[in-house]
């Protein structure tokens, strides 16, 4: 069994497009965060955030496809 990291990105250069992207998911669904600690968020907030990114995700695929 693999020791390695689930959120572990294969191009660390992608990192910061992911948390723009992050940022931009919460925005969406009116969460504020802020860089650094989120630890403040309720289980509601994150998984709206994360949520969000997902559906993003899935509709740019679904564009792909077309």
């Amino acid at each position: 069994m693999s020791n390695k990291s689930s959120n572990h990105l294969v191009n660390p250069a992608a990192r910061d497009a992911m948390e723009k992207f992050k940022m931009e998911a919460a925005s969406e669904v009116g969460v504020n965060l802020k860089n650094g600690y989120n630890g403040d968020l309720t289980s509601r907030q994150a998984g709206s955030v994360g949520g969000q990114m997902v559906k993003k995700m899935i509709e740019a695929y679904e564009n792909g496809m077309k």
